[in-house]
């Protein structure tokens, strides 16, 4: 090259080096399990959450965020793609011995910001499939630290049945694919991901940079660290959480400690809403030992009610006015065409995403986002829809070759799981009737028309556009 020529690309980098530090940096910090009821600001009276209530006043909250699905995986496609777990190819929960996961041909929020200059990193649980070519550093990601799947997937004992949970090995921690210990201590987890959080945030302070840091807990089995295990009068469940709460804090506080604050959001979320089963004090594992709340809402984790899939939902910097409450119907779907806006990408043309940008309502302006539907999935079914304050549960008998309800014994009750559709429609207003204990179809047999019309529209058309399952060989 002419040293001319040379001279010019050197000044054009110069140039772009203050453009691109400028670009907004992101942070998602991503709970497991954590019910809707379960932070001070969301009324929680048991569990201290005192980063997460400040980070809430310091910018916007809101009242009606969802998960994508009511369980693991399928939540974890949505918010990195923007996608429908249906649409984005994973529709259930992975399991360890699967050769299946995220499909590489999906577009990960990674993959879309690292052209314009953003560092990224994944830590935490990734749940996107377990085969190398489906880990996260093959999906967009710098580096990934952390479990390659759920925390009570594990090695199958000789004495137990083999169940789809199981695994042929022990519980690794993995650093990008050299796995650090086997198996891992799960009470080191939480100040593990942020330590290595607040590395990576010291090492890329002078350019944009996404940081995707989906913790283990409260996923059960549950643990803490020795400075917060039995910390809490409420048992474990509490003490997890408010070691999230902390993690929070180191965070927020690096942000503040590197002048990134004003820069960075940062939004906390969960993955669906909480196991709630009763701690009977037997143990650590299975549904035992969980304690979270939905607070006012019906359901939990496993069905499409309010609690399953209504999580709390905070977002902080980067333009936020503070101390604000807000009760527009978001998602994590909303997460990837927000994020591409704020930074200036555009998606590739002709790719449907199910979420839209937030930025005009973050920015302050409350009217800004006129309503549209949202779609509960379990797995590739279909469920409910709700528009503005209705929500329907659809009607069985318009779908014949699907099962009604399935109920599972799990010594602590009867549980509610799958297969939610009904023998008549069942239609609530969510602004009179949070807890969806008052079915009010028999009084609008209009808007039952309407929502089943629109429910039936969109899955039609979303089965037309959906990638297939991926199948490693």
């Amino acid at each position: 090259m002419a040293p001319v020529l040379r001279l010019l690309a050197a000044l054009l980098l110069l140039a772009a080096a203050p453009l691109a530090a400028q670009k907004p940096n992101f942070v998602i910090l991503f709970a497991d399990d954590l019910g809707y009821g379960d932070l001070g600001v969301y009324g929680s009276s048991t569990i201290r959450t005192p980063r997460l209530d400040r980070m809430a006043r310091e910018g916007l909250r809101f009242t009606d965020f969802y998960a994508a699905a009511p369980f693991c995986s399928p939540s974890r496609a949505s918010i990195l793609t923007g996608r429908l777990p249906v649409r984005a190819g994973v529709p259930n929960v992975l399991f360890p011995t699967e050769r299946t996961g995220l499909p590489p041909e999906e577009l990960t929020l990674a993959e879309l910001l690292k052209p314009a200059g953003y560092a990224t990193a994944a830590i935490g649980k990734w749940h996107l499939g377990w085969p190398e070519p489906l880990r996260a550093q093959r999906q967009g990601f710098d580096f990934f630290f952390g479990l390659p799947y759920s925390n009570d997937m594990d090695e199958k004992p000789a004495d137990e049945p083999f169940r789809a949970q199981h695994a042929l090995w022990r519980l690794p921690l993995l650093d990008n694919d050299a796995v650090v210990e086997a198996p891992v201590r799960q009470q080191t987890l939480t100040r593990r991901y942020t330590e290595r959080a607040v590395e990576f945030l010291r090492r890329n302070r002078d350019r944009p940079f996404l940081l995707y840091l989906p913790h283990t807990f409260p996923h059960t089995p549950l643990y803490a660290s020795e400075d917060f295990e039995g910390r809490s009068p409420h048992g474990l469940y509490a003490d997890a959480v408010e070691e999230l709460d902390w993690s929070t804090g180191v965070i927020l506080d690096e942000l503040e400690e590197l002048g990134l604050t004003e820069r960075t959001m940062v939004v906390f979320t969960s993955d669906n809403g909480p196991t709630r089963a009763p701690n009977d004090g037997k143990g650590r594992f299975g549904w035992r030992g969980a304690g979270g709340s939905a607070g006012p809402l019906r359901g939990r984790k496993g069905n499409t009610f309010e609690g399953g899939m209504r999580v709390p939902a905070i977002f902080r910097g980067a333009g936020i006015p503070p101390g604000r409450t807000t009760p527009q119907v978001a998602s994590i779907l909303d997460l990837l065409p927000t994020f591409a806006a704020l930074a200036g990408v555009e998606p590739p043309a002709g790719r449907t995403l199910d979420g839209r940008s937030l930025a005009p309502l973050l920015a302050g302006d409350v009217e800004a986002l006129p309503e549209k539907p949202f779609f509960y999935y379990f797995g590739a079914q279909l469920q409910a829809v709700r528009l503005g304050r209705w929500k329907l549960f659809l009607q069985i008998d318009q779908y014949p070759e699907r099962p009604s309800s399935i109920w599972y014994d799990l010594q602590d009750g009867l549980f509610e799981r799958h297969y939610r559709l009904l023998p008549q429609p069942e239609l609530y207003d969510l602004e009179a009737d949070i807890a969806e204990s008052h079915d009010v179809a028999g009084e609008h047999p209009e808007l039952v028309e309407l929502l089943t019309r629109v429910a039936d529209t969109h899955d039609a058309a979303l089965r037309r556009d959906s990638t297939p399952l991926y199948f490693t060989q």
